[in-house]
């Protein structure tokens, strides 16, 4: 992953694959939902978005089959960013992802996951000429924060704010 962090994706993916195998390879299930999804937004950064969303199909295979649910609301959500990428008609379904992953952390109180879906949705939302819904939902999710607002996701949920109050 640090690779693929330097800009040398391709050899990242690869490194990222491989360490994927060989932890498979040994039984070991662990994390690798948040591994696969990790591969998926490395894919998508490249480009390669059947190969992100594979791995992504991988990764909710893997939290149904042995409980791994910790990074399922993330999961969802970059499913979402991924069939938008590949086709602009996969609206319906991206939605549908972005709303998923919002239920999700919901349930499990994970904010800062509900934050990243909520930005998701609410950027379809404003593509999708329904800027009025996309104002009423991004402040419910960003006003629960008290702090971190110099974090880069309160940073761009802020500027998704004024965007769409201007």
């Amino acid at each position: 992953m640090a690779i693929a962090a330097q800009g040398r994706h391709e050899e990242g993916i690869a490194q990222m694959q491989e360490s994927l195998a060989a932890v498979r390879a040994t039984g070991t299930e662990i994390g690798r939902p948040l591994s696969l999804s990790m591969l998926a937004e490395r894919c998508m950064e490249t480009g390669r978005l059947d190969n992100g969303l594979d791995a992504l199909t991988e990764a909710l295979a893997a939290a149904d089959e042995h409980e791994d649910r910790h990074y399922e609301a993330e999961t969802h959500r970059l499913k979402g960013e991924l069939l938008l990428k590949q086709n602009g008609s996969n609206v319906e379904e991206a939605e549908i992802c972005f709303r998923r992953a919002i239920e999700i952390a919901r349930r499990q109180s994970a904010k800062s996951l509900e934050l990243r879906a909520t930005m998701s949705l609410a950027r379809l939302l404003r593509d999708t000429g329904r800027r009025d819904e996309a104002r009423v939902l991004l402040p419910e999710i960003y006003n629960w924060f008290t702090e971190g607002f110099d974090t880069a996701d309160l940073k761009d949920a802020k500027a998704l704010l004024d965007e769409l109050a201007g």
